[in-house]
This record gives structure tokens, C-alpha cells and sequence, in this order.
């Protein structure tokens, strides 16, 4: 099993490129994008939390679906870009935290963790699916996006992450497999 990836790895990126992952301007990044808000199915929450914010892509398009949004990352370089481009969304919170062991308090009825809960390893991972599933409120919705191929670094495949999160035994609200990406949006029962 390989290790999981920590905030001196992420730092190491970030400094090398601003936008490891070419998130602000990949067409691949776009329509993952696109296909994660279809998932969501019009729906608005009271409070979410998008976990690996990274530099705010993403987050900058779930906030016109939650009342209060908070967005973690544990890379300091990827929050103060988030931040800026976030700064005109004063109901979008930013903090630096490691998942699981910094996980947020409180409830929420949307929890995304899109393209990060497979650089957990197995113990990390399993914390993870366990504050998740004590976080989200019923009748919520976890919506996950993970790279499917396989890679050199990951202690994750990103199918292995989505047969976990799965095995918490809620619904499918929306599901997608694409050659590059798995996306399950499960919806805990009332």
C-alpha cells in the first residue's frame, strides 16, 4: 500500500505550478465540472462542504447551490488562490484543514470530495467514510468525482474509493463512468 499524500507533497506542486492540475483552464476539468453540478439536479442546501477545495474551480460553481458553503484544502498555496477568487462570495468559508483529522464539526446536507479521497490510504480513507457518513444529514446528498485509471502515486483507485463510499449502502441520486472519471452522487435516506 502506498502512503497516503500530505501537505508537503501538495506544497511541493503548488509551487512548481499554481494550477498543478490545469483546473482554471483544462476542457477535460470543464465537462467534469459540468457533469458534477448536473449531478446535483438543481437542488440547493443549507450547508455544504467541499473537501480538497483546491485553488476554488469547482467551489466557485457549488456556491450558487448551498446558503453556506465551506471549502477545505490542506495545501496553503492552493487556499490563498481560493480565497481570492472566492473573495466576492461572503457565504463561501476557506480553511485549511487535513482530512480526516481536522473534519469539520457540524452537519451538512451536501458533502463533495471531488478527486481527493484517494490520496488516502487504507486507515485515512476509512476515518474519512466514517466522518462523512457521521457529517451528512439525512436527506443529504455525497457527491464524489475520482480519476479512474490507475496511477503511480495514488494509494487509491478511484473505483476502489467509490465501491467504498457504496458499501455505506445509500442510494444513487445520479451515477456516471466515463473512461477518466467515476461520479456517485448517494443519497442518505431521510
Amino acid at each position: 500500500m502506498r502512503q497516503r499524500l500530505r501537505a508537503p507533497q501538495f506544497d511541493r506542486l503548488y509551487a512548481a505550478d499554481p494550477d498543478p492540475w490545469d483546473f482554471a483552464t483544462s476542457p477535460y476539468e470543464r465537462a467534469k465540472y459540468d457533469a458534477t453540478i448536473r449531478a446535483l439536479d438543481g437542488r440547493r442546501f443549507a450547508r455544504g462542504l467541499e473537501l480538497g477545495c483546491s485553488i476554488g474551480v469547482l467551489t466557485e460553481r457549488l456556491a450558487a447551490h448551498c446558503h453556506d458553503l465551506l471549502a477545505v484544502d490542506l495545501a496553503d498555496a492552493a487556499l490563498v488562490q481560493a480565497r481570492a477568487r472566492l473573495a466576492g462570495l461572503p457565504h463561501v468559508r476557506v480553511e485549511r484543514r487535513e482530512i480526516p483529522e481536522e473534519f469539520p464539526p457540524g452537519r451538512f446536507g451536501l458533502i463533495v470530495a471531488s478527486e481527493v479521497l484517494y490520496y488516502l490510504d487504507d486507515p485515512a480513507l476509512e476515518a474519512a467514510v466514517e466522518a462523512i457518513a457521521a457529517a451528512l444529514e439525512p436527506g443529504g446528498s455525497l457527491l464524489a468525482v475520482h480519476w479512474r485509471p490507475h496511477t503511480r502515486t495514488y494509494p487509491q483507485r478511484g473505483d476502489d474509493v467509490h465501491a467504498r463510499l457504496a458499501a455505506l449502502g445509500w442510494p444513487a441520486g445520479a451515477s456516471e463512468r466515463t473512461p477518466r472519471y467515476a461520479l456517485d452522487r448517494l443519497d442518505r435516506p431521510a
